[in-house]
């Protein structure tokens, strides 16, 4: 976010919305981090999985707060919108989402998944926009359903 629109946003006391990123590291275990400047703090959280590394992230936001508040220091309440890389989100969706079913939705042959999930190949821009398409179509799909 540029500087501009920022200043801005804290002039409105409007709820900045940043980017959290998750990540999965080599080594196999998953970081979160926020993608902002200028905002006075940053806040970072790892983990064995990405529902660890949110938890560590959340938590370590309150703590920020609470500091804030113990010092009487003004604290910038922010709005995140958590982004995975692809290793991150078939990691944490594939309880929810076979392989094989994404490789349908998507178009993206099962194995090449597999190597996303694992981190042994990274998928190209345009993969990761294929992939995203794909993923918000369903979606919408899914929220017109209704039971009767």
């Amino acid at each position: 976010m540029k500087y501009n629109e920022l200043e801005k946003k804290k002039n409105l006391d409007v709820m900045i919305q940043v980017r959290a990123i998750i990540e999965r590291a080599g080594d196999g275990n998953y970081s979160v981090y926020m993608d902002a400047e200028n905002i006075g703090y940053l806040i970072t959280g790892t983990g064995a999985s990405v529902e660890e590394a949110i938890k560590c992230f959340e938590g370590g936001y309150s703590d920020m707060k609470a500091f804030y508040n113990k010092k009487g220091m003004k604290f910038e309440e922010l709005d995140f919108v958590y982004e995975y890389d692809m290793a991150s989100f078939l990691s944490y969706y594939s309880k929810n989402f076979s392989l094989a079913g994404l490789s349908r939705l998507t178009g993206i042959n099962q194995g090449q998944l597999s190597h996303y999930m694992t981190g042994r190949r990274k998928p190209s821009p345009m993969t990761i926009r294929k992939m995203q398409n794909s993923i918000h179509q369903f979606a919408g799909e899914l929220s017109r359903v209704n039971f009767v």
